[in-house]
This record gives structure tokens, sequence and C-alpha cells, in this order.
């Protein structure tokens, strides 16, 4: 990738380039809006129905369903349009969705709010890929997975204080502020990412009429040409499938082999959190060194080890022990799996590598989430978090054969330059 077109060439301190100050203050910005509405949200659909599990389980459809349907079509044309452009209209459009449905609600309809999630679900799925394609091309490569530390830290941050702010928001204000907010923090994040270096129109890709199920098709074939990109699929699927299971049944962990009350689980989720972003930072200031294959590879054994060990132990102090210590390495995943992407893709096909992969692991975490209560009553949960700990495991063996491959120093666009 040539970098002259970064606004900052090959800066000393990765805090110093524009592009990645910006995109960290409107993640802030967005971050709050988020973890305000789900808590606002969740909870009120829980006071109005009496905490009907139908009721509630539709929050969870309103927020992952977009991904299967949009995620491809969203990076497709995230590929197509100008990215700085793109993300500025989905904040926008997001903040006017939101005090929409803000005046339904005030009006008495109040199964519109599953409307606010749904309607930023699917515009993230245009936002998110845009976001990716401008990383890669104000980011030095050198300083990806660096970025991708930073960013992995500040979602371990909102993992941590996401619910208290929430749960704060909606006690102390209401529902209709708290959607309010959410409004205007969404605003702001638009008004922020002006701040980001100009689109050129000579950056649009081409997007001849007729051209996008080409387009679309290209992606799925790119990803299935490219070796290290196969894999990662497979990373994906497998994944998603354990992290699904361990995250549906760990209420079950609390109160069965640990004997506490269900409340005891947000502290287990705490552990985990403040875990993740000490695991950040330490991921940002030694990845340099590190191939995002191996760091992949290390999260997920790491995770294969403790899931085990969290499934066979009844003792509250070493559960959380081995929770910290796979909170700590729990950012390697997410860390390798951004880095890949973005070094094994050309910047015009980024979106829709993305739109690929995403719903890979998405799909295949609902799907466990939604049999998890079945494999729930047919074994015992030691077994189970057993199995979760082998899919961890196969996980890591996918990158094996990867491990000393080399990103391509400017990925092709053509589908035949991708098998590196």
């Amino acid at each position: 990738m040539d970098h002259s077109q970064s606004t900052t060439a090959r800066p000393p301190n990765l805090l110093a380039n524009r592009f990645l100050q910006t995109i960290l203050l409107s993640n802030v910005l967005l971050q709050i809006g988020i973890w305000v509405r789900n808590f606002a949200i969740l909870l009120y659909v829980a006071k109005v129905t009496d905490k009907d599990p139908y009721a509630i389980s539709l929050i969870s459809v309103a927020e992952f369903a977009p991904i299967f349907v949009f995620s491809f079509i969203g990076g497709t044309f995230a590929d197509r349009w100008l990215p700085k452009r793109t993300m500025i209209w989905c904040d926008f459009l997001s903040s006017v969705s939101v005090f929409g449905v803000l005046l339904a609600v005030h009006f008495g309809s109040w199964h519109s709010v599953y409307l606010v999630t749904f309607i930023s679900a699917i515009l993230s799925q245009f936002s998110q890929p845009s976001g990716m394609r401008l990383f890669k091309r104000h980011v030095p490569a050198e300083q990806l997975q660096q970025g991708m530390a930073l960013f992995q830290s500040l979602m371990a941050i909102f993992m941590v204080l996401g619910p208290m702010l929430g749960t704060y928001a909606f006690a102390r204000f209401g529902l209709e502020t708290s959607i309010a907010v959410m409004g205007v923090v969404f605003l702001l994040s638009a008004l922020v990412l002006f701040r980001l270096p100009e689109d050129h129109e000579g950056q649009r890709a081409a997007a001849e009429k007729g051209q996008f199920r080409k387009e679309f098709a290209e992606g799925f074939r790119y990803v299935w040409e490219s070796r290290v990109l196969r894999s990662l699929g497979g990373a994906f699927l497998i994944a998603g499938l354990a992290v699904g299971t361990a995250q549906a049944l760990n209420l079950f962990i609390v109160t069965e082999r640990l004997r506490q009350p269900e409340e005891f689980l947000q502290y287990m989720l705490m552990v985990s959190g403040a875990a993740m972003l000490i695991g950040g930072g330490i991921v940002a200031a030694f990845s340099k060194k590190v191939p995002p294959q191996l760091l992949l590879a290390i999260g997920m054994l790491v995770g294969a080890v403790c899931t085990i060990i969290v499934g066979y132990s009844t003792s509250v102090p070493l559960t959380l022990v081995v929770q910290f210590v796979n909170g700590l390495v729990f950012p390697c995943i997410h860390i390798g799996i951004s880095t890949m992407i973005l070094r094994w893709s050309h910047e015009s096909i980024v979106g829709r590598v993305n739109g690929v992969l995403n719903p890979l692991f998405t799909g295949m975490m609902v799907a466990s989430m939604s049999f998890a209560g079945a494999l729930k009553h047919a074994f015992p949960l030691v077994s189970i978090f057993a199995g979760v700990g082998v899919l961890f495991f196969l996980g890591a063996m996918l990158m094996v054969p990867i491990m000393k491959l080399k990103a391509p120093e400017n990925p092709q666009t053509g589908v035949q330059a991708a098998v590196h």
C-alpha cells in the first residue's frame, strides 16, 4: 500500500496520527451511546413486559439480524462509496432515526424501542467496513496491529464501564432521556468525523451500473482463494460457536458450579473486562514483534485451557483468576483477526472481506447461543465447557499451516493475487 496518501506519513508515535485520534474519539462517543441504549432498552422492556423472555430475546434479534442480512451488502457498498462521507452519513442517519423513534415512544408506541437498535445495527454494517478501509489507508502497515490493540483497549474500558453507565442513565433519567443521549452522541460522532482526511473522488471504487453482483461475488472469491483468509474464516466459525456457547451458559457456572447468586455474574464480567484492558495495553506494547497468526493462536490456546478449567472449577477464587487470565489474552484474538484482514486484503476490497467474515462469527455465535439450552439439558456443564475448550484448540490449530506466511507488501485487487 502506498502510504503517501496518508496525512501523517509514518508518525513516530501512533497517537500523533490525526486519523487515529479522530476515529478513537468518534468510537468513544458511539460506545457511550450504544451502552446507554442497550441497557435502557433492556431494563425498559423487562419492566414493561414483566421480564418476558421472548420480548427480551427480541432485543438481541434486532441487534444481530442486520449483521446476517446487511453485512455482505454493506461491505460491498463500503468498497464502492467514499468512506469518510459514508461514515458521517451513517452516524447522522442513526441520530435522526433515534429522535424519530423517541417521538413514537413519547406518544405511546413502546414497541418502537426495538427500531432504535435495528436501524443503528443496519447502518453500522455500512460504517464499520468504511472505517476499516480508512484504517488501511491512513495507518502505516507496521502500526496496524498497535492501532487495533488501542481499539481493543477502548472496547475493554466500555465492557467495564458500559453496564454501569447504562444502568445509571436509565435509573436516573428514564428511557426517553437515555435514548436522546444516544441521538446526541451519534450526532457528535458525525461532527467529529469531519476531522478525517478528505476523501478523493479518485479513491472511489469503480461502481458501474450492473457491477454490484459481480463485486459482491468477488468478495467471496477473494476470501476463498486466499489461503490465509480461508483459514481465518474457519477460525471465525469455530470461535463463534465457542464464544456463543460459553456466554449463554456462564450464568449456570455461577449458580451450579460456584453456588453463587445470579448477580455474581457481573463480577466475573468485570474481572474479564479489566483484564482485557490490561491485555490490550500489553499487546499494543509488544505487537510489532509478534505475527498476527501467532497472536490469534495464542489467544485461542489459552482460551481453550481457561474454558476447560472454568467448567471444572467449583472454587470462586480459582474461577476468578482463570477468568482474569482468559481476559488478559482475549485481545489477542480480536487484534490478530483484525490485523490479518487488513494486511492480507487490498484497500479496495477490505469492506467485502469484512462483510464475508463477520457474519461467520456472529452467525455461529447466535446459533450456538440458541441451542446452548438444549445442550445444557442433554449434557453436564463440565462436558460442555470441555467441548468449548476443544473448539478453541481446533481454531488455534488452523493457524499452524499459515504461521510462517508473510503479508504481501501491497495486496492486489485481483482474486488471483489473493493466494499468498
